[in-house]
C-alpha cells in the first residue's frame, strides 16, 4: 500500500458527485476528430453518419466492465449494422497479455494497467488512451438463506481471506462466535482478475495475497451460481452482478470503519460504502484510434454514458468528467496517471486526471 493510504480507507472517499452537463466544447473537439479522420461528421451535420461506418474490432478483459461495454456494443450496433464488436471476457490481467500482444483493440479493466503490462505493449510497440468509464461498488455477497449476516468489518473479511485462513478458517463460528458452525464455502474472482487484486489489496493489504482454497472464476455467473447454490456460501464481485440477480442473492454490508454501509447507487457515488468502491476503465490501442469505426465507438461510449451505464447497474461519473475524457482520446494522449499513482490513494475525479488535465 502507499504511504499515507490504509488498509480499510478508499481513494474515492471524497470524490464530488454533481449531474454532468455536457461541454459543447468537448462535443466540437470529438466533430472535428472524427471529421479528420474519415470525414464521417462535419460542422453542418454534426450528427455522426453511422451508416458509411464499417470493419470488426475485439473488445476483451474484465468481466465487471464486460457489462458496461458489451451494453455499448449492442447500443451502437443499432446504429450501424456493418461494424461487429465482438466483447469477450477474460479477466483484466488476461485482457491486457491479449491487448497488449496486439490482438485486441480495446481492453476492458476492472484496475489500472500494472507497470509490468505497460512495459509489455512498450514492448511491443503498443500505445493506449486510458479512460476510466464508471464507478463500481464491490459487492459482498450471502445465499439469502444466511440469516446471520447482515455486516462485516473489514477485519473481518481479512481473517476469512489472508493466505493464513487457507485450510485454518473454514466455519463460520470461527469469524465471529455467534455464527452458526458451518462450513464456509468461498467464491471469489480467480487470480486474472482485476477485482481479486483490488479487493486483497484494499482487505487483505496486499495485491494478490489471498488463501487459496477458494471457488475462483473469471466468469462471474459461476460465482453467482455457486452463492445462490448454497446458504454457507460467501463471495464478492462487482455490484452490477448483484442488481442482475437480487433474487438469489443477499448483499452484506461493510463497515469499514464508520460504521456499516451497503452498497448502492448512492453509497458508493457519495463515497459512504467503504473500501470497496472503485474506479473502472478502457483502454483503447492508440492506432486503432483513428480507425474511423472505433473513434466513432469511442466517441459514442462516452457521450452515451450517463445514460447507459446505470441501465447496466453500475454508477457513471458526473461533473464534467466524460467531457474531459472526451478530449483526452480525441487528442490521443497516451499512458497511464497510475504508473505512478496506486489507485487506492487515488481522491476524487481529480486524481483520475493527468497534471496537464487539471
Amino acid at each position: 500500500m502507499p504511504a499515507g493510504s490504509e488498509r480499510g480507507q478508499s481513494a474515492f472517499s471524497s470524490m464530488p458527485r454533481l449531474r454532468v452537463i455536457r461541454n459543447t466544447g468537448a462535443v466540437w473537439i470529438g466533430m472535428l476528430f472524427l471529421a479528420a479522420c474519415a470525414g464521417i461528421v462535419s460542422p453542418e451535420n454534426p450528427d455522426p453518419v453511422y451508416d458509411d461506418l464499417s470493419g470488426r474490432f475485439i473488445i476483451d478483459g474484465s468481466s465487471t466492465v464486460y457489462p458496461i461495454s458489451q451494453a455499448m456494443a449492442e447500443e451502437f450496433g443499432y446504429l450501424t449494422s456493418d461494424v461487429q464488436i465482438p466483447v469477450g471476457v477474460s479477466g483484466s490481467g488476461g485482457g491486457f497479455t491479449k491487448f497488449c500482444a496486439g490482438e485486441t483493440a480495446i481492453t476492458d479493466a476492472s484496475r489500472p494497467i500494472k507497470p509490468i503490462e505497460a512495459e509489455l505493449c512498450e514492448a511491443n510497440n503498443i500505445e493506449f488512451i486510458e479512460i476510466p468509464v464508471a464507478l463500481d461498488g464491490l459487492s459482498v455477497l450471502i445465499n439469502p438463506a444466511n440469516d446471520w449476516v447482515e455486516c462485516m468489518t473489514v477485519e473481518q473479511l481479512e481473517t476469512m481471506w489472508e493466505p493464513t485462513a487457507e485450510g485454518v478458517i473454514t466455519n463460520w463460528n470461527q469469524i465471529d462466535p455467534s455464527f452458526p458452525d458451518q462450513p464456509l464455502l468461498l467464491y471469489g474472482p480467480g487470480t486474472d482478475s482485476g477485482t481479486y487484486d483490488y479487493f486483497t489489496e484494499v482487505i487483505v493489504g496486499e495485491e494478490g495475497a489471498s488463501r487459496g482454497d477458494y471457488t475462483g472464476s473469471e466468469d462471474d455467473n459461476i460465482l453467482i451460481q455457486g452463492v445462490a447454490g448454497n446458504n454457507s456460501a460467501l463471495g464478492f464481485f462487482g455490484y452490477a452482478y448483484y442488481e442482475e440477480n437480487q433474487d438469489r442473492l443477499k448483499l452484506v454490508a461493510v463497515d469499514g470503519g464508520d460504521g456499516c454501509v451497503e452498497p448502492t447507487a448512492e453509497t458508493i457515488a457519495n463515497g459512504e460504502y467503504q473500501p470497496l468502491s472503485r474506479p473502472i476503465f478502457i483502454y483503447i490501442n492508440a492506432e486503432d484510434a483513428a480507425r474511423p469505426e472505433v473513434a466513432s465507438f469511442v466517441n459514442f461510449y462516452l457521450e452515451e454514458a450517463d445514460d447507459i451505464i446505470p441501465d447496466v447497474g453500475y454508477i457513471p461519473f458526473m461533473d464534467n468528467f466524460y467531457d474531459a475524457m472526451i478530449e483526452r482520446f480525441h487528442d490521443g494522449r497516451t499512458g497511464s496517471v497510475f504508473l505512478v499513482t496506486d489507485v487506492t490513494a487515488v481522491s476524487g475525479t481529480e486524481g483520475l486526471l493527468f497534471p496537464e488535465e487539471k
